[in-house]
C-alpha cells in the first residue's frame, strides 16, 4: 500500500526488510527510487500506481546492493538511473557468466524464491559528477558520496523537503560499512557521506530511509547523530550505546547485533588493535 509522505511523495514498504520503495510525482508520470522485494510486493506496488492513473517514466537505484537494483515487467520499461559507479559495478556483476547464481546466494532464504532477477541491476548511469535527476518532474538533486556502498547517492527532492537517504539513516540497522581493502578507509568514507548529507539537512522535513521508518521534522539531524556517535564509536574502539543493538531493539531485529560485532571486528583490525589489516 501506498503512503503519502510529503506532497507528490509517496513510500511503499516491502515487509521482510522494510525496504522503502518511494514514489515521487511528476507532470506525466512517477519516479520510482529501490522498489523491491518480492514479485508478488513489486506487482502490488505497479497496481497501486496504476490506480493512480501515472506510469513509471523515470526509475533511480540509490546504490548497488541486490536489494535496491530489482524491478519487475508490471513496473514498466522506463530508463532506471543510479550514478556513473553504481551503474559500473552493477556492468562488471552482470558481465560475469554466473551473475544470476551469485546474486541468487545472496538472498535471504525466506524469501530466496520470490525474487525476480530477470531485470536485475539495468541500470544507466548518470553522467559522472551528475547533480540532477534527468525527468520530467519536481527537480531531484543527487547527492554521490562514499559511505555504505560504491556509487551510492541520497536524493533531495528540495520543493518536497524530502530526503531520501538510501541505506543510511535508519532507524532499524546500525551504519554498514562498505567491504575493508587495502585501498580505502570505511569508517572515514562513512563519515564523508554523513558530512554531505549534514549539509542539507537544514532542508529536510521527511527522511526516508532504505530500511525502517520514515522519520518527519527534526528527524534528519537526529539520526545523522546517532549514525555519527556509532561510526566515530567502532574507530575509537569504544562500544556504541545505540538503541539498534542494545536491549530494547524490536523483536526480530535482534541479528542487527550480529552486523555491528562482525563491523567491531574488522574495524579493530583494521586499525591495528588485533593485527594487520584482513
Amino acid at each position: 500500500m501506498l503512503i503519502q509522505v510529503a506532497d507528490d511523495v509517496l513510500v511503499h514498504r516491502s515487509e521482510l526488510l522494510q525496504n522503502n520503495a518511494v514514489v515521487v510525482r511528476g507532470r506525466d508520470g512517477v519516479l520510482l527510487v529501490d522498489p523491491g522485494l518480492t514479485g508478488d510486493e513489486m506487482a502490488c506496488l505497479a497496481g497501486d500506481l496504476a490506480g493512480l492513473g501515472r506510469p513509471v517514466v523515470a526509475g533511480f537505484a540509490t546504490h548497488p546492493d541486490w536489494d535496491h537494483v530489482l524491478w519487475h515487467p508490471a513496473l514498466g520499461d522506463a530508463p532506471r538511473y543510479g550514478t556513473a559507479r553504481c551503474a559500473a559495478v552493477l556492468r562488471e556483476h552482470l558481465a560475469q557468466p554466473d551473475w544470476r547464481a551469485r546474486a541468487a546466494e545472496g538472498l535471504p532464504p525466506e524469501i530466496a524464491g520470490e525474487v525476480p532477477l530477470d531485470l536485475f541491476g539495468r541500470i544507466t548511469g548518470l553522467p559522472p559528477a551528475a547533480e540532477q535527476l534527468p525527468w520530467d518532474g519536481p527537480r531531484v538533486r543527487v547527492i554521490e558520496h562514499p559511505a555504505h556502498s560504491p556509487g551510492h547517492a541520497a536524493l533531495l527532492i528540495p520543493d518536497a523537503r524530502v530526503l531520501v537517504a538510501g541505506d543510511m539513516l535508519s532507524d532499524v540497522f546500525v551504519p554498514m560499512l562498505d567491504e575493508w581493502s587495502g585501498a580505502n578507509d570505511p569508517v572515514e568514507e562513512y563519515l564523508a557521506g554523513l558530512r554531505l548529507l549534514e549539509a542539507v539537512a537544514d532542508d529536510v522535513d521527511v527522511v526516508v530511509p532504505g530500511h525502517g521508518s520514515v522519520g518527519g521534522a527534526g528527524s534528519a539531524r537526529a539520526r545523522l547523530a546517532l549514525d555519527r556517535a556509532y561510526v566515530c564509536a567502532l574507530r575509537d574502539g569504544r562500544e556504541p550505546d545505540d538503541p539498534r543493538i542494545g536491549p530494547s531493539v524490536p523483536p526480530g531485529w535482534e541479528w542487527v547485533a550480529g552486523i555491528h560485532a562482525g563491523q567491531a571486528t574488522e574495524v579493530a583490525r583494521w586499525r591495528g588493535h588485533e593485527g594487520a589489516p584482513a
